[in-house]
């Protein structure tokens, strides 16, 4: 039986005529697998909105322009936070994200950086390559021709260069630098603030090699484009992600709970938020460039709960919806179905606050300040929530007989030593 698309504006109610938790781990997992096509699909939408603004951009560049495409930028980091759930748990996505997510990223491998930043290091021969800057590279001892950058040459050549993370090509966080540039306020307020006269024409152009950095971003934005498309077809009819999980429904329960955890856990409470809160760096952020953060992490919750409460508001306000999770939980275990959807809320609800402070005007960057009180109020209230429901997620692969299932750590929860080690 299959999740129904309920038109915008409709009340929001189960979408099957069943008696309540009459779900069938198959019909759950099937749930789960629509609600992975449609938030895909959304950040498909939201990244070809992007794209749109981006050659409306690059064909006139003007202030307005360039904050209409960052504009376009910060409403794609809406729904595919909502997608990072499906990541552990389902290798087809865990093998792909970094296609489309990977940061931190050395923005000096791409453009001009500030002298602050530094050159090459021990760790990235490449730090400061420059790409936009350099028609002739020279990676791993080989010469590279990079008079025309296209999206081969990022895919093939540049992302992930010598085999080191940090040389990040491609995704959200290339473009993201490509539209704000550096964010240099440290903890003070601000985000980056690249001219929009770095993608201007003749004697305008700033900072030099403005048809190239067109040329990056165009290349870049539409990597981002094909890579989404791709991710959505693994999620549709006869799509490889659909299938791995469709099945076999108890491994598929197994992929639910491994990403609700996992997310939860090691990547959200603790990589994304406990580890800068323990740094005080406010390099240690997400979206760094463009200040976006807080509006991520809350995404990246509501994520979680989405897939417990087999719920997805779409971008155009409709909503998928179908048999789900909590419904095999509850029907075991009434009293840990009540925790978990409880602790869901106050999760959602402390990500919401941390939001909510940053739009308020107390921006990431000086959350993560030391000696900031509320920002580690908010951040480590946060960061409790999250750790809080992992416990309960925990009980629950005993109550559906899941057998063992190991979510992913961090060493700032697990080992706060080897931090400053």
């Amino acid at each position: 039986m299959r999740p129904l698309l309920l038109a915008a504006g409709s009340v929001p109610v189960l979408a099957f005529a069943m008696p309540a938790l009459a779900a069938t781990p198959a019909e759950v997992v099937d749930t789960y697998a629509s609600l992975a096509q449609a938030a895909y699909d959304d950040s498909l939408s939201a990244a070809r909105d992007l794209q749109s603004a981006v050659e409306s951009f690059l064909s006139a560049p003007s202030p307005e322009r360039l904050s209409s495409a960052r504009a376009a930028w910060i409403a794609a980091r809406v729904p595919y936070p909502q997608t990072e759930v499906f990541r552990f748990g389902n290798p087809v996505v865990d093998d792909w994200e970094g296609k489309v997510n990977a940061w931190p990223l050395d923005e000096g491998l791409i453009d001009y950086v500030d002298p602050s930043y530094g050159g090459a290091t021990d760790e990235n021969a490449l730090a400061a390559l420059n790409v936009i800057g350099n028609p002739t590279l020279t990676i791993g001892g080989q010469a590279v021709d990079a008079s025309e950058i296209t999206p081969a040459l990022l895919a093939d050549t540049l992302d992930q260069a010598d085999g080191v993370e940090s040389n990040v090509a491609r995704g959200y966080h290339a473009v993201e630098f490509l539209l704000w540039g550096q964010d240099l306020n440290g903890h003070g307020p601000g985000a980056g603030d690249r001219p929009w006269t770095d993608y201007a024409q003749g004697a305008e152009c700033t900072n030099g090699n403005c048809e190239r950095r067109a040329a990056y971003l165009r290349a870049a934005t539409q990597l981002l484009v094909d890579d989404l498309d791709w991710m959505t077809g693994q999620w549709a009819e006869g799509g490889s992600a659909r299938a791995a999980v469709t099945a076999n429904p108890e491994a598929g329960l197994g992929a639910m709970v491994k990403g609700m955890g996992s997310l939860s856990y090691g990547e959200l409470a603790g990589e994304r938020m406990r580890l800068g809160l323990m740094l005080n760096d406010p390099e240690e952020e997400q979206d760094c460039f463009s200040d976006n953060t807080p509006n991520s992490h809350y995404y990246d919750g509501l994520g979680i709960q989405n897939v417990y409460l087999g719920r997805y508001v779409r971008t155009d306000g409709s909503v998928v919806e179908g048999p789900l999770l909590r419904d095999l939980v509850a029907a075991t275990d009434p009293a840990l179905d009540a925790e978990i959807t409880a602790k869901l809320a106050a999760s959602v609800a402390a990500l919401g606050e941390v939001k909510a402070a940053a739009e308020g005007g107390l921006a990431y960057d000086a959350m993560l300040e030391a000696g900031n009180a509320e920002g580690e109020r908010l951040i480590s209230a946060a960061v409790d929530a999250l750790v809080d429901q992992t416990h309960s997620f925990e009980r629950a692969i005993g109550a559906l007989g899941l057998g063992a299932i190991a979510f992913e750590g961090s060493d700032s929860l697990d080992s706060p030593d080897a931090v400053f080690q």
